[in-house]
């Protein structure tokens, strides 16, 4: 059948761009620190409060520091609110056999702060000695987390590998559409973890657990857009009026693209909005999202489904066979496979 455009002839091409895309974030990974991890990963100590007065960041990192906190990171939120990042600090001292405890390391440092610029108030406004927020991760629980995200994310893979092979179970060579559907799923979060380790090297962002959630929310996404382009190309092949697959691939593609780009740019668009107007606390998880986003949309259209026919064709061995210098084998039939 006659397409108007040819995308899958054109699929080197889109192979070529996406390893132009790859290149700076993967360069970045190669070059330590490879992320910039929160205190989740790292151990740490994350505490915010709001002073009576106005002042500033530089101000707040000035008393950290004379508190023994010069690595201190101080992010000012508005409403004379600030945000402290610092090494982990113990919240409770331990209860000593004779007399009262001891004042803990927090509440020194507690006590101190609240001493300056008209001291701490409360998110209402009314005057506290207290920190409104305070939480630590020793080392132990951040080298958990950091396992457990690694797990989640190749349990996740595996199971969606095994769920669209049994999905489309009908179509022959079902696996492969579960491969090609990892293989964009990889580009999704190579491409993700390598803007962020950019980021981190520019402008100190770090990756934090919000960056798992979203993480997995592109993982997911990804897999969605996927899997409509190869439920199309199921569709098309069943019946049978196209009986070469990378023309029932094509046709398929100029069904779906204009469905998958007009939902993403809805969701990239209340993103943008998000992350003008507000989301401070959740800006890393927002950011995931946006990159996700984006190139789960293009990889689900120019990865996945052109991998699939990648495959089908046989160019990775030919090309393997041309770089050894090999005697070409023949072409593999164009024609769609029979349905079971």
């Amino acid at each position: 059948m006659p397409t108007v455009l040819n995308l899958v002839s054109r699929r080197n091409w889109f192979y070529l761009f996406s390893i132009v895309l790859l290149i700076p974030g993967s360069i970045s990974l190669l070059i330590p620190p490879r992320l910039k991890p929160g205190i989740e990963f790292t151990s740490g100590t994350t505490f915010s409060f709001r002073y009576a007065e106005p002042t500033s960041s530089d101000a707040v990192r000035s008393l950290l520091s004379d508190l023994g906190h010069s690595e201190a990171r101080v992010q000012g939120s508005g409403n004379n609110e600030f945000l402290v990042q610092t090494k982990e600090i113990e919240g409770s001292a331990t209860t000593p056999p004779v007399g009262p405890a001891l004042p803990s390391e927090r509440e020194n440092i507690e006590a101190a702060l609240a001493k300056q610029h008209g001291g701490f108030v409360d998110t209402q406004g009314n005057p506290t000695k207290q920190f409104i927020e305070f939480s630590s991760v020793s080392a132990a629980v951040s080298t958990q987390i950091g396992r457990n995200a690694a797990i989640a994310v190749l349990a996740a893979a595996i199971a969606i590998t095994l769920y669209i092979a049994w999905a489309f179970s009908n179509v022959p060579n079902s696996l492969r559409y579960g491969v090609s559907a990892i293989v964009a799923l990889l580009h999704d979060v190579l491409l993700v973890v390598g803007v962020f380790s950019i980021l981190g090297k520019v402008f100190d962002v770090e990756v934090n657990t919000f960056f798992n959630t979203g993480l997995l929310t592109v993982v997911g996404f990804s897999v969605h857009d996927s899997i409509v382009v190869f439920d199309r190309i199921r569709e098309n092949v069943s019946r049978g009026l196209i009986r070469n697959f990378p023309d029932a691939v094509n046709h398929s593609l100029l069904q779906t693209m204009g469905r998958s780009f007009n939902t993403s740019l809805t969701l990239i668009f209340s993103i943008l909005a998000l992350l003008l107007l507000g989301g401070g606390s959740i800006r890393d998880f927002l950011l995931v999202l946006l990159v996700g986003v984006a190139t789960g949309t293009y990889s689900s259209v120019f990865i996945a489904s052109m991998f699939l026919v990648t495959w089908q064709q046989g160019d990775i061995p030919r090309a393997w066979r041309r770089l050894t210098g090999q005697r070409p084998r023949p072409r593999p039939t164009e024609a769609v496979p029979a349905s079971e």
